[in-house]
């Protein structure tokens, strides 16, 4: 297998890469790059309904949006199962923890609306069942394209296979709260393709999903993020000096680093609709260092280029580690070259205390990074954990250069608009 530079030398342009030496720099706990402790006694949004993934409506240029005054977030959702026998331990307690480890086979899209930016309302769900091609809808991006109220869902259709899709629908409120209505006929856009980006074929662990469409502050044409794994068969990816970068003096040694090939993905539209898609090489590749850039997303500051993306502690790889959260790199360009925020990647990750307590993270222009309610522990031994599916504290963020600082903490699930549209 050619290594990461040698596969994408005659390519438009060439992927970054986070090596192992950048990995390395990963320092759990700092302060500054920690989210602060999210209690046992959080509130939950719904006793019905898991919810985790949380995609705020936006624009295209990456913007928080509400509509005639109601903010408005798609959640991927699940229902509760208390009662159901399944889900009954023999004790006859409702097990919780397996029902919330179950809750990505059912995973579907809904939509909650708010006057204030958090108390959030559920709508329901934005398709009606058997829309979706798939057994699943995961996570994406909705956009609002107009002030018709007109919107884009992008989604991930899993199972089978994983297709990047979009459905549209349109968004209508009144002064009681807010209703999705359409979303009636889902276009298959581009799936992975095995060349740049891994197959199912390859690897029954890859990843492909998360699209995050905008529009390039520069060259003003229609692009899109997506999580991927960099093309080939499991097992046969080469982790190079330039994967490994500039490590210290025994660490070379890259175990089976060759197993984590996570890369985030960028197609771009051949028409101004976002019907018609090409994808390009890879932005930034993690070949021997992580096997997951989950939900990739973008901050456009100063000039600059902010990558954001999600990842696990058991998604790296040999050798390197790190906490749960929000990774970040920073590039003059769209294309690159991109540089890890804080040295090492690391944005906001769980306290080693509380590994498990936030994901999916979603850092917004404003600087405020919402995310979910994973667990957190109940006793101080962590033995006993109380599950959450639900909106986890909002954190705010400073971004300076190539550098992140942790300045803030909000209310549970608050995502303030960044402007109101007027519907006409």
């Amino acid at each position: 297998m050619k290594s990461n530079t040698e596969k994408f030398g005659k390519t438009p342009h060439q992927p970054s890469l986070w090596t192992r030496a950048d990995a390395l720099k990963v320092h759990a706990d700092d302060p500054t790059t920690t989210q602060p402790l999210v209690s046992a006694d959080f509130p939950v949004l719904s006793n019905e309904v898991f919810i985790w993934d949380t995609m705020p409506l936006r624009d295209l240029d990456g913007n928080v949006t509400s509509v005639d005054g109601w903010s408005v977030i798609f959640t991927l959702t699940a229902d509760r199962h208390p009662n159901d026998p399944q889900y009954i331990d023999e004790n006859g307690n409702y097990d919780i923890t397996r029902d919330w480890n179950d809750r990505h086979g059912r995973a579907k899209m809904y939509y909650w609306f708010s006057r204030t930016g958090k108390d959030w309302e559920l709508g329901g769900r934005v398709m009606a069942e058997g829309v979706s091609p798939t057994a699943r809808e995961w996570a994406g991006t909705p956009i609002l394209l107009n002030e018709q109220g007109d919107v884009d869902l992008y989604y991930t259709a899993v199972t089978p296979g994983a297709t990047i899709v979009k459905v549209r629908g349109r968004v209508v409120t009144t002064e009681h709260g807010v209703s999705m209505v359409g979303f009636e006929k889902v276009k298959p856009l581009f799936e992975a393709d095995g060349k740049m980006y891994q197959t199912e074929a390859q690897n029954p662990f890859w990843g492909f999903r998360d699209p995050w469409p905008f529009r390039d502050p520069n060259d003003g044409k229609l692009y899109m993020l997506f999580e991927g794994n960099v093309a080939g068969e499991r097992g046969s990816h080469t982790v190079g000096e330039a994967e490994i970068g500039d490590v210290p003096p025994g660490y070379e040694d890259v175990g089976n680093s060759r197993f984590q090939t996570a890369c985030v993905g960028i197609a771009v539209a051949r028409d101004e609709d976002g019907d018609d898609w090409e994808m390009l090489p890879p932005l930034l590749t993690a070949v021997g260092v992580n096997d997951q850039t989950e939900r990739p997303h973008f901050v456009f500051q100063d000039g600059k280029y902010y990558l954001f993306t999600i990842s696990h502690t058991f998604t790296y790889a040999d050798g390197v580690t790190g906490p749960d959260g929000v990774y970040g790199f920073v590039a003059d360009s769209l294309f690159g070259p991109y540089v890890p925020l804080n040295g090492s990647g690391l944005v906001l990750g769980n306290p080693s205390s509380q590994p498990f307590q936030t994901y999916s993270h979603c850092v917004m222009p404003n600087g405020l990074v919402t995310s979910f309610i994973d667990s957190v522990p109940t006793d101080e031994s962590g033995t006993q954990i109380r599950i959450g599916g639900t909106e986890a504290p909002t954190v705010g963020i400073k971004i300076k250069g190539q550098q992140t600082f942790v300045v803030a903490e909000y209310d549970y699930g608050y995502i303030p608009p960044m402007l109101d549209v007027t519907l006409k």
